[in-house]
């Protein structure tokens, strides 16, 4: 794999087609990493070019995008963005080079929950709420609206029982959802973490697998469900109907997935040396760097790779913006977005105040 220096100070390695294949999907890339504090938007540059716009949040987890609105959960709180296509021209920081531009729109708190996947559905937006062991909506009524515990969770308490991470949806409400174990003690899933997991179907409440090493992201792609085993650093496709499973085994840690066209992009991950849970775990071995494998889904083959050399160690979410070719974000912190006015009928910049002398 030919070592490709960004102009940022992320060092990353790519196979020379992925700007290609980005272009031909005419799609773009966005991950978010907890650990580094970053969501980090992807896409093709000029020629051969991968190009990253990193943009600071903390501790970002789990993304979800419907249309040309994105909602991203952070330490203590869910930001919610819109896509501001109009405004891209006149973007006072670099004008004429996006296709898309993100702005901030609503903040909803909801305290240290430990958030992980979310999901647009039809009654709002859905969170795995980890640290109290449930499905949620984030809204403004409340730190977190309760829908759906599993069967054997007894009660609500912050202690991340089961260790709930993930969710897939299915004609907009939660389909299915992964857990690292069934427990319902303080942070019980530690314990035999490589052949607790569970795969639950939430309409009602069947879980369907079981046994699982660590189940992370969970998907629904032509009708069959395709999951990743943390542990052992492999992809599952399981058949709903037939209730058989193929697996792939991947070059490592992997968590977050998703989908474009005929491709599959997953997140890898190093493994954290500080962890005692992590350290004995099979795919430790091969879990030496973050980034990004792709897969051809047809055949299920690994096609090409993106290869962080520092700052970024793990991934927890990947995400496809499609049909947005150059995306962009302006995070609630930075004042450029105070001068943006987008409103029906009105696209434009304010113009800087300068300072009174």
């Amino acid at each position: 794999m030919p070592h490709k220096s960004s102009d940022n100070p992320l060092q990353i390695s790519y196979s020379d087609h992925i700007p290609d294949l980005l272009r031909q999907l005419k799609c773009s890339l966005v991950i978010s990493t907890y650990q580094a504090g970053k969501v980090i938007f992807l896409f093709a540059g000029k020629g051969d070019r991968l190009i990253q716009l990193p943009k600071h949040l903390r501790k970002p987890m789990g993304i979800a995008i419907e249309g040309d609105r994105m909602a991203i959960a952070t330490l203590n709180q869910v930001i919610q963005f819109r896509n501001a296509p109009m405004l891209t021209a006149n973007y006072p920081v670099t004008p004429n080079f996006y296709d898309a531009l993100f702005l901030p729109r609503a903040s909803y708190y909801c305290g240290h929950i430990d958030l992980h996947d979310l999901h647009w559905g039809q009654d709002g937006l859905w969170a795995v709420n980890t640290g109290f062991s449930c499905l949620c909506l984030i809204n403004d009524q409340y730190s977190f609206q309760p829908v759906w515990q599993p069967p054997f969770i007894s009660e609500l308490m912050p202690q991340g029982r089961c260790h709930l991470n993930g969710m897939c949806m299915d004609k907009g409400k939660p389909a299915y959802v992964s857990a690292l174990s069934q427990t319902d003690t303080h942070e019980g899933w530690r314990k035999d973490i490589t052949r607790t997991g569970v795969v639950i179907h939430v309409p009602d409440n069947e879980i369907i697998l079981e046994g699982l090493p660590m189940p992370h992201s969970p998907r629904l792609y032509d009708g069959q469900l395709y999951l990743l085993l943390s542990a052992t650093g492999e992809l599952m496709v399981y058949d709903l109907q037939n209730k058989t499973e193929q697996r792939v085994t991947l070059p490592g840690f992997v968590r977050g997935m998703a989908t474009c066209g005929d491709y599959l992009f997953i997140g890898l991950s190093k493994i954290r040396e500080t962890s005692k849970t992590f350290n004995q775990l099979p795919v430790k071995d091969k879990a030496t760097y973050a980034g990004i494998v792709v897969l051809h889904k047809p055949t299920l083959s690994i096609i090409g790779e993106i290869r962080y050399h520092d700052t970024v160690h793990e991934i927890y979410d990947v995400q496809v913006l499609p049909g947005m070719i150059r995306p962009g974000l302006v995070c609630p912190d930075n004042n450029v977005h105070e001068r943006s006015i987008h409103a029906p009928d009105l696209n434009f910049w304010r113009k800087e105040k300068k300072p009174d002398k």
